[in-house]
């Protein structure tokens, strides 16, 4: 179920500018977690006999963790647990070396300050699990910066799919042309701009070539470029669109 609580920046009219909310990925975007997620797939995936290893490249980045094992099952079938089973347990693995190793990105402070100071209502969109998400904004003083959190779980589809992000914008009563996307994963990109929404990318070095990121309205190096100077160049990229 949502976190609901919509404290400001609901009211389109209220908010000058293009933009009227900023929706947040979480896992790679906000918190350092996507190599917790590859360690906890290794383990439990690694264990039913599917051969992945700490070196590979982690192939479904981005995608809810229901889909992620059904992906494994599908060209590695086990026996025993169900694909929910172990989607289960890869949580609350991730859930506990979060707890042990987690740290924010770079920035987070400086995203979510520069949204605020513009008066976007702030939200949370990911495919992680609302308990995973719930620890990891509570874990790091987050969550009281977001009026909305809303997880892939709640939707038949998870990223690439938008609807994730029409979800929350439309629960944030925004029109999703006005809603500014934080993302780190190829499948957020792709999710983003296909909800019609401005997208600004933030990749990990080993990714930044991956095709999907050349949709993105801009793409960044790091979280802590997020001042002034990117929301005028964000003013004009939607400025000249319309």
């Amino acid at each position: 179920m949502s976190t609901i609580e919509i404290r400001d920046g609901g009211d389109e009219a209220a908010t000058p500018g293009p933009f009227k909310a900023a929706i947040f990925d979480m896992d790679g975007l906000l918190v350092d977690s996507e190599p917790l997620w590859h360690v906890a797939e290794v383990e439990l995936l690694g264990a039913l006999g599917v051969p992945i290893t700490e070196s590979d490249p982690r192939r479904t980045k981005g995608i809810f963790v229901r889909e992620v094992t059904r992906y494994w099952f599908d060209r590695f079938r086990w026996d025993g647990p169900s694909t929910d089973d172990v989607a289960r347990h890869i949580v609350d693995r991730v859930i506990d070396l979060v707890a042990q190793k987690g740290r924010l990105q770079p920035g987070v402070d400086k995203a979510i300050a520069l949204c605020r100071d513009h008066g976007l209502a702030l939200a949370v969109a990911s495919s992680s699990e609302h308990r995973l998400i719930s620890f990891v904004l509570e874990r790091f003083g987050l969550d009281e910066h977001f009026a909305l959190v809303h997880s892939a779980e709640e939707e038949p589809y998870g990223k690439p799919h938008p609807a994730v992000f029409l979800t929350a914008a439309g629960r944030l009563g925004v029109v999703p042309e006005r809603c500014l996307v934080w993302e780190d994963a190829p499948a957020g990109v792709l999710a983003a701009k296909a909800a019609r929404m401005t997208c600004v990318a933030v990749p990990s070095p080993d990714e930044r070539d991956q095709p999907a990121f050349a949709i993105a309205d801009v793409v960044l190096g790091s979280l802590e470029e997020a001042d002034e100077e990117l929301w005028q160049r964000l003013v004009s990229v939607v400025g000249a669109q319309r």
